[in-house]
Order: C-alpha cells, then structure tokens, then sequence
C-alpha cells in the first residue's frame, strides 16, 4: 500500500513555451548552423539549421572526454593511471602536444592536453588506453551517440581531423554536451586558459586554449573548439552565470574571430531573456514519512533532483502545489534511492511533471538489540514497533 502525503506549497511555478520562433533575427549570422540550449531543463532557446550534418572537427573530442570521464567516473579508469604513448598516438597531424613514442603521462596529464590544447595525439592516447585499438573506442563513440540520442552522428576517428562519413550536427553537439556537463570534473580542464604539460625529458609544452572566450568571456569555462579547412571554425562552448548554464553550438564559421561572435551573441541572448528558478532542491523536505525497522522511526522526503524551472526575465511567478506518493518504507534504505513519486500541479489542476523522490539522510536497520530497546520503550503503549 502507498501512503499518499498530499500538502500545498505557496512555492513559485511557471512552464514557458519557449520556442526558438521567438527569436527575431539570426542571433548566429556568421555560422552555417547554431542551437543555444538551456543546461538544467534541456529547452532550446535558438536553432538555426540544427539538423544539418556538419564536419565537427576537434567539437569530436566533447564525446571522447566524455568517454574518458564515464570510465573515470565508473572506475574502470583512474587519473592517476599511466598512459605508454604508442607509435600510433605519436604520429598524428594536426594540433598536438608532441607526445613522443614510448613516453608515459598520466591521465590527467593527457586529459589537459586534449581539453586545452586540443591534442590529437593525447586523445588517440587515451582511446587506444580505454579500448584498446582506435577502432573499438570509435566503435563506443557511436553507440553511446546513439544512446543519447545523436541520430545525425557518425564518427570514423576520436580526434576530428576531415575523414570521409565523419559528421554531426549542432543539435547532436549539444546533446553529447549536455551529457559531458553530468561529470563536472571536466571543466577543472577545460576551463584553464594556459598551462604546461610536463615532458618525460624535463622539457614543457605550453598550452593554450582554443577557446578564447574561456579568458574574454565571463561565466564561460568550455567546451571545444574545432577547425578544419572542410568544418570552418565551430565551438561547443558552456557558460554559468548564477544559477543558469547555457550551452551553445556554432558550426562552419569562416573565422574564429566570426566563431566567437556568433557564441557571444547566443550567450547574450539567453542570459539577458531568460532565468532559472530554482523551486525546490533536494535539501527542501516534502514531508515526513515512518521507516519500519530503521534505528530512526521517520525520515524527510526530498526530491532526487532539484527542481529548476525556465522562465522570462519578466515573467510572473505563480503559486503551485505538490501530491507526493511514497511506497511503505522499510530499512535499510539510502539516500538517492527513488520511494516514490512527486506530481507538480499548477493553479489550474493540470500536472506538469511526475518527479522521483528519495529520502534525506541514510536509514541503516536496527540490529536486535536496538530492536529491543525500542519495543522496551514502547510496552507501557502496548505497542511493539519491531518484529
């Protein structure tokens, strides 16, 4: 049986129909195609030929750190794993860090090379440490595009250079983008404007950014620049300014100077229109609800995830309310693990969204001889809590 805690919360809603026909005007003049997408709820906010299946260039990489950071993150991969360079990394074209057959980096160190520098080298490194060979890892590259959803996506190499059957478009960019964002450990790299990367002979390669806009744009800390004489000059770029992070994709610019204003312009746009709300984080209780068999007796309900919603500069916030649905709790039980549901309703009676709710703080089970204090302690009620 579920017990069902319904209440009303005078907290602040509003659902905009944010559509990118709003926008009058080419926010991207200087790009063949363009998307400015909102980061915490996924609304696009400008497209201008989004679906066009461009040459990425090095804008390829966004999906090989994310690559790298999924096995980081699922500790299949280690930053402090050594890395052999192979003869293979070693004689890639284009932008490099200058990595020499038979040298050894660290993970970080190479995830610096490719984040900042670009480095052809760095990443063949890293997808032949991750899979193998380059093939298998270009192989992952494709199947996790298709995961996400970048149905327009076709890799055939994990650096970008110009390959026949080796494309995407704004829109796939900016999926694979926003999935890079759930490892927020990849902007301590892409955001650094210049560093050194340390040669095995005691040597060091100055690096530099690519993305100029790291250092003369404020809030902007990523993603990735490309360019190639068949791509133009294209970037990925992410921004936060308070609670709000955009992400923008540029393609086919003729200069990096052009590449940069069309990201400014988009950027402009999207923080000088619109906002985040934050209605709910996952601190705000929903509600108490009773744990059987857990060494505390009750436990808040909190969202999963916080709550944010997109709105207008100018728009109104209006009252709401929330019905929440939990499942009979029983220990153990951790935080993050989904009890039940949360619907958001607004004014007029319609549900807006269907949230996953999870309980505050961790619930270990009482072992027997708490279990016996707590019946002891509830015996003169003629009640026993713990069977």
């Amino acid at each position: 049986m579920k017990k069902i805690i319904c209440f009303l919360l005078l907290l602040c809603l509003f659902t905009p129909s944010v559509s990118a026909e709003e926008v009058s005007g080419d926010l991207a003049p200087n790009s063949k195609s363009a998307i400015l997408l909102d980061a915490n709820t996924k609304t696009i906010l400008f497209k201008k030929n989004e679906q066009e299946k461009l040459a990425p260039a090095s804008m390829t990489k966004v999906m090989s750190m994310l690559l790298i950071m999924e096995a980081i993150d699922n500790g299949s991969l280690n930053m402090e794993d050594d890395v052999t360079i192979s003869e293979n990394a070693a004689s890639m074209g284009g932008s490099q860090v200058y990595l020499q057959a038979g040298e050894t980096y660290k993970v970080k160190e190479l995830l610096k090379g490719i984040a900042v520098a670009s480095g052809n080298d760095a990443v063949v490194a890293m997808a032949e440490k991750i899979s193998g060979t380059v093939e298998d890892f270009v192989n992952l590259m494709n199947k996790r595009a298709q995961e996400l959803g970048a149905t327009n996506t076709h890799f055939v190499n994990p650096h970008g250079l110009d390959a026949e059957d080796h494309y995407t478009t704004a829109y796939d960019m900016a999926l694979m983008a926003f999935e890079l964002l759930k490892h927020p450990t990849i902007l301590e790299y892409t955001s650094i404007y210049e560093d050194y990367l340390q040669k095995n002979d005691g040597s060091s390669i100055w690096l530099v950014n690519t993305n100029k806009l790291v250092r003369f744009y404020d809030g902007v800390d990523g993603l990735k620049t490309g360019f190639t004489q068949t791509a133009g000059y294209c970037l990925t770029a992410t921004a936060k300014k308070n609670t709000m992070r955009l992400i923008s994709v540029v393609m086919g610019a003729e200069t990096s100077d052009k590449r940069s204003s069309d990201t400014t312009s988009l950027l402009n746009y999207g923080f000088n229109t619109y906002k985040n709300y934050v209605v709910l984080t996952t601190n705000d209780s929903l509600g108490v609800k009773r744990v059987e068999n857990g060494v505390t007796e009750q436990v808040d309900i909190v969202l999963k995830n916080d709550y944010v919603k997109l709105i207008k500069q100018t728009d109104p916030k209006p009252n709401y309310s929330f019905n929440v649905s939990v499942d009979s709790l029983v220990a153990p039980l951790k935080k993050g693990d989904i009890v039940g549901k949360a619907e958001v309703v607004d004014e007029s009676g319609t549900v807006l969204d269907n949230l996953d709710v999870t309980i505050k703080e961790d619930i270990p089970k009482v072992n027997w001889w708490q279990a016996f204090l707590k019946n002891l302690k509830h015996l003169t009620a003629g009640q026993i809590l713990i069977k």
